[in-house]
C-alpha cells in the first residue's frame, strides 16, 4: 500500500485548534503550516477566534470553502471524535492526530476512519516535516538535510533532530507515528525507499508490531543504498516469561531486534547521541571497506589512547610497510613515530600543512581502510588567531581529500580538542566528521564499519515442508530425524513386554524417560545408565508413579570429547521465525551464551552465529580435547531454522543438548511445540515444561 500523498506533500492543510499562544501546540502547527502557504492552501480552524497569526479562521472544518487534503487535529481529547466526524462529512480523508489521551475512544475513532476509508498518522503524534515539500506540522523548527527520522516517541525524535542540527546534520523527513492507530512505522519506512532526499534513516520504536513488514522495508531501504539506524528500549522480561523452551527464556527482545537488524542490513545503536554520531559519518562518506585504521596524532599519549579504543571497536592498527614509513620520514622530524599510530612530534606546530601531507600519503598507500586524525587540529586558530587562515587552508585541503575518500571508501574522521571553534565549523562545511572526544570519533567510525559489513541477507528454504508433529518426545524425534538431525536409536514402549523387547534390540547403557513430560528431571521422569536387567524395575516404578503413557527407551550417548550445545527455534510475536544456538546441557542457563538470528539461515550465517559465542573455543578443542565436527552442528542449525520458517503451525523447537563430537552431532533431547497441539494422555497433574538433561548423554 502506498503511503498517502497527503502526509508528504498535501495540496491543502487545515489546522484545527490553531492559536496565537506560543506555549500551545496550535501555534507551532499554524505557524509551520503557514510557512508552506506558497506551496499549498492553508486554512486555520478555531471556533472562538476569527483570526490567528493574521490569517482568517473558520469555526469548524465544515465551514471551510473547500475540502482540505490533510486535517491536523490539535483539540482537547473530548472533541476529537466530533471534529473527525465533521471533517469526514466534509470529505476529508487524511488526518494528523496530535491530540493524546483518547483512551477507549481510540477504538471508536479507528472504526470511523475505517468505515470512511480515511487514513491517520497518530494520535499522540509530535507531527510531520518534509524539507523538500516545505511541510512543517510539528513543534519547533527543523534544519533540512538528508536524515529521515521515524519515531514512536515524538520527543525522542525531536531530540535526534536537535542533536543533528547542532552537529550540522539536517532532516529530510520527520514522522512521529505516535500510537499508530492506522498508519505506522512500516508505512513510513516503505515511503522512504524512493525518497531521493533521504540517505540515512533513524528509526525509534518501543514495539515492533508488524515486525516482518518492517524488516522487509529495511531490506528495501538497504537495496536502495540507504542506511538505517535503529534505536529501541531494553529487553523484555515478559517475552522471557512467555517462552516454554529454555532457549526462549535465555533470549531477550533486544536479541531479536539485533537479529532483525543483521538480517535487514540495519544497525541498532544505544543512544540518540550514538545514532547522530554514526549518521554524521554516513552522511559524509561511505562506510570503510575493512577494519584497518590509521591513527595520526600530534601527541603520543592521544595516539596510544586512540589505538586502544580502536582495538576495542574491532579495528586493526597495522604496522606500516617500510615503503610508507620511508615516505612519512621524509616529511616528519626524526623524533616522529612513523608506524601506526603516527606521532607528528610537533611537526604540526612548525607547518600546519603537515597534517594534510601525512593524510594524503597514508590514504594513497592502500594500507588502511580509514584514517583518524586526533589532537590539536581545530584549536590553532581559536587559541592563536594569527594561525586561523593557515588552519583553514589545511582544512580546505583535507576537505578535498574527504570528497575523494567518499569515492574510495577510505573515510577521514577528525578528533579535535575543540568542540565549536571556527576551524571545526569549517570542517563541517567540508563534511569532515569532527568529534570532540576520541571515543565518540572511533565509536562512530566503528558503527559505520559494522553497518558497511552488514548488507542484509535473503535466504531461501531448501528443504520441503514437513507436517507439524503431535505432542511428546517421540513425535519430536520423528519430526527432527525426518529432517536429517541425528538422534540415538530408540523404541517407544507402553508396557513391560514392549520394554523387554526394546532392550533386546538396543545397545546399553540405556535411557528411559516419560515421553510426554517436558521437564523430566524436575519430575524424576528419567533414568540413565540402565541395562536390560535394570530397565524393567525402573519402568515399573516410573509407570506406577507417573501413570500410563508413551515411554521412550533409547541408547545413551557415551562418546568422549563431546561438547554439549543447544539449538532452539521459536516464532517471535513480532518478527516471526527465529533460530538460536548456544552452549547447552545442564549449565545452559548459567552460561546464557546464545546467538540469535531470524530464520531461516544459510550455512554462512550459522557459522557466524557460532563465532559470536563465548563458548566457541570449546568446539575447536580445549585443554587437550579434540576438535569437534562443526560442519555437522552447522547442518543442524540450518535444518532447525528451515523447519520453523517452513511450517507456520510450529511455535517452538528445542534441541538441547545436541552433543557434538569429532565424528558428528547427536541430538539427545528435543521439544517441538505446535500451535494446535492437543493434550496427550498421561499428563494429568504433571507440569509440561522441559528441563535440560542432568547426565551426559541423557534426556531430561
Amino acid at each position: 500500500m502506498l503511503f498517502p500523498r497527503a502526509f508528504v506533500d498535501p495540496s491543502s492543510v487545515a489546522v484545527v485548534g490553531a492559536t496565537e499562544d506560543r506555549a500551545k501546540w496550535g501555534y507551532w502547527l499554524a505557524a509551520g503550516a503557514l510557512a508552506g502557504a506558497g506551496r499549498r492552501r492553508v486554512w486555520l480552524v478555531n471556533r472562538r477566534a476569527s483570526q490567528v497569526l493574521g490569517h482568517p479562521c473558520a469555526p469548524a472544518v465544515s465551514d471551510l470553502p473547500d475540502t482540505p487534503e490533510l486535517v491536523v487535529l490539535c483539540v482537547p481529547a473530548e472533541h476529537v471524535l466530533s471534529v473527525v466526524r465533521d471533517a469526514l462529512a466534509k470529505g476529508c480523508r487524511a488526518f494528523l492526530g496530535i491530540t493524546a489521551g483518547l483512551g477507549t475512544e481510540e477504538d471508536e475513532l479507528a472504526a470511523m476512519l475505517s468505515r470512511a476509508g480515511a487514513r491517520m498518522v497518530g494520535p499522540n503524534s509530535l507531527g510531520l516535516f518534509n524539507g523538500a515539500t516545505n511541510l512543517q506540522l510539528a513543534w519547533g523548527n527543523f534544519m533540512p538535510g538528508n536524515l529521515a527520522i521515524v519515531s514512536q516517541s515524538g520527543q525522542l525524535g525531536s531530540e535526534i533532530a536537535g542533536l543533528g542540527a547542532r552537529a550540522g546534520l539536517g532532516v529530510s523527513r520527520f514522522c512521529s507515528v505516535g500510537n499508530q492507530l492506522d498508519l505506522g512505522a512500516a508505512d513510513v519506512l516503505e515511503s522512504l525507499v524512493a525518497d531521493e532526499h533521504t540517505t540515512t534513516v533513524a528509526l525509534y520504536l518501543e514495539s515492533f508490531a508488524a515486525g516482518a513488514r518492517i524488516v522487509a522495508a529495511l531490506k528495501d531501504l538497504r537495496r536502495a543504498g540507504k542506511h538505517v539506524l535503529v534505536l529501541t528500549t531494553g529487553a523484555s522480561e515478559g517475552s522471557r516469561r512467555l517462552a516454554r523452551s529454555h532457549t526462549g527464556s535465555m533470549t531477550s527482545a533486544l536479541d531479536v531486534v539485533d537479529a532483525a537488524c543483521r538480517a535487514s542490513g540495519a544497525l541498532r545503536v544505544a543512544t540518540p547521541r550514538e545514532l547522530v554520531d554514526v549518521a554524521r559519518v554516513l552522511d559524509a562518506t561511505a562506510p570503510p571497506l575493512g577494519r584497518r585504521v590509521a591513527i595520526i596524532s600530534d601527541s603520543g599519549g592521544q595516539g596510544g589512547i586512540a589505538a586502544d579504543i580502536a582495538a576495542a571497536h574491532g579495528f586493526v592498527v597495522p604496522d606500516f610497510t617500510d615503503v610508507l614509513q620511508a615516505r612519512l620520514r621524509a616529511v616528519l622530524p626524526a623524533s616522529a613515530a612513523v608506524s601506526d599510530p603516527v606521532d607528528l612530534a610537533g611537526a604540526g606546530e612548525a607547518d600546519l600543512q603537515v597534517y594534510a601531507r601525512v593524510v594524503e600519503l597514508v590514504a594513497a598507500s592502500g594500507e588502511v581502510d580509514s584514517i583518524v586524525v586526533s589532537g590539536y587540529l581545530g584549536c590553532y586558530g581559536e587559541d592563536s588567531p594569527g594561525l586561523m587562515n593557515a588552519e583553514f587552508a589545511v582544512i580546505d585541503r583535507l576537505g578535498r581529500k574527504t570528497r575523494e575518500a567518499a569515492e574510495s571508501h577510505v573515510p577521514l574522521i577528525v578528533h579535535s580538542m575543540s568542540a565549536s571553534s571556527p576551524a571545526v565549523a569549517r570542517m563541517r562545511e567540508h563534511r569532515i566528521p569532527a568529534f570532540d572526544t576520541i571515543d565518540a570519533a572511533l565509536g562512530a567510525l566503528g558503527r559505520a564499519a559494522r553497518i558497511g559489513g552488514q548488507p542484509g541477507r535473503h535466504p531461501a528454504i531448501t528443504r520441503s515442508r514437513a507436517a507439524a508433529p503431535a505432542p511428546g518426545y517421540w513425535a519430536a524425534r520423528e519430526y527432527l530425524t525426518a529432517r536429517g538431525i541425528a538422534m540415538p536409536d530408540a523404541r517407544r514402549v507402553t508396557d513391560t513386554a514392549e520394554l523387554l523387547e526394546a532392550c533386546r534390540t538396543l545397545r546399553p547403557p540405556l535411557v528411559l524417560k516419560a515421553g510426554w513430560i517436558e521437564h523430566k528431571s524436575e519430575h524424576d521422569a528419567i533414568r540413565t545408565g540402565l541395562t536390560a536387567d535394570t530397565a524393567a524395575a525402573e519402568f515399573g516404578e516410573m509407570r506406577e508413579r507417573l501413570g500410563s503413557g508413551d515411554y521412550v527407551v533409547e541408547e545413551q550417548d557415551t562418546r568422549h570429547g563431546v561438547v554439549e550445545m543447544l539449538i532452539g527455534a521459536r516464532r517471535d510475536r513480532d518478527f516471526g521465525p527465529t533460530v538460536a544456538v548456544g552452549h547447552g546441557g545442564v549449565r545452559a542457563e548459567l552460561w546464557r551464551d546464545v546467538s540469535v538470528e531470524l530464520a531461516p539461515v544459510d550455512r554462512r550465517t550459522a557459522a557466524a552465529m557460532l563465532d559470536r559465542l563465548r563458548s566457541r573455543r570449546l568446539l575447536d578443542g580445549w585443554r587437550g580435547q579434540p576438535a569437534v565436527d562443526i560442519e555437522a552442528l552447522i547442518d543442524a542449525i540450518v535444518v532447525t531454522s528451515e523447519a520453523i520458517a517452513a511450517d507456520s503451525c510450529v511455535e517452538d523447537i528445542e534441541v538441547n543438548p545436541i552433543r557434538v563430537g569429532p565424528e558428528g552431532a547427536l541430538a539427545v533431547d528435543a521439544l517441538v511445540v505446535s500451535r494446535t497441539a492437543p493434550e496427550t494422555p498421561g499428563t494429568s497433574g504433571v507440569n509440561h515444561h522441559r528441563e535440560n538433561h542432568e547426565e551426559a548423554g541423557a534426556i531430561a
